[in-house]
């Protein structure tokens, strides 16, 4: 009889257990992956990152596939489209932060060479926590889960 592996509590449904095992809590240092997470991030503030994971698809399709020159490019008719898109979170300001911090994202990479040299460098307020958590650049994963012990490493 196979054990089930304990892991963090609020890794309750198929979703949130596959990106927990995967993905959560792992370094990140590619500045590619951190784009990706700087938007779903941003996109999730006030809601259930359940339901950002399930629109990640979307976004990776709406976000031309998370390129931070391609979305610091996003105009307003382009904005427009992400208004209308079903497959995202709809709200102006988000996208209008998403389209600002691609902006910002690629003068770090610029000034620091990427932006994971700058990001590790640091720790920094709720939303940045959350970022750094997701991005394995701080390992809160409980003691008894499974998936903290080989990252502590």
């Amino acid at each position: 009889m196979r054990s089930v592996p304990k892991r963090c509590a609020w890794a309750k449904n198929p979703l949130a257990v596959a990106y927990h095992d995967r993905e959560w809590g792992v370094p990140v240092r590619n500045d590619h992956k951190l784009f990706e997470f700087l938007i779903l991030e941003g996109a999730q503030a006030g809601l259930s990152w359940d339901t950002i994971l399930r629109k990640r698809a979307a976004y990776r399709k709406a976000y031309a596939g998370f390129d931070p020159a391609k979305v610091a490019r996003f105009d307003a008719k382009k904005k427009r489209a992400l208004m209308a898109d079903a497959g995202i979170v709809r709200n102006r300001l988000k996208i209008e932060a998403s389209v600002a911090n691609a902006k910002a994202f690629l003068a770090v990479q610029k000034e620091y060479g990427s932006f994971a040299r700058y990001v590790w460098g640091f720790v920094g307020s709720t939303i940045v926590y959350a970022f750094m958590q997701a991005t394995g650049l701080v390992n809160d994963h409980t003691v008894e889960c499974f998936r903290g012990r080989p990252l502590r490493k």
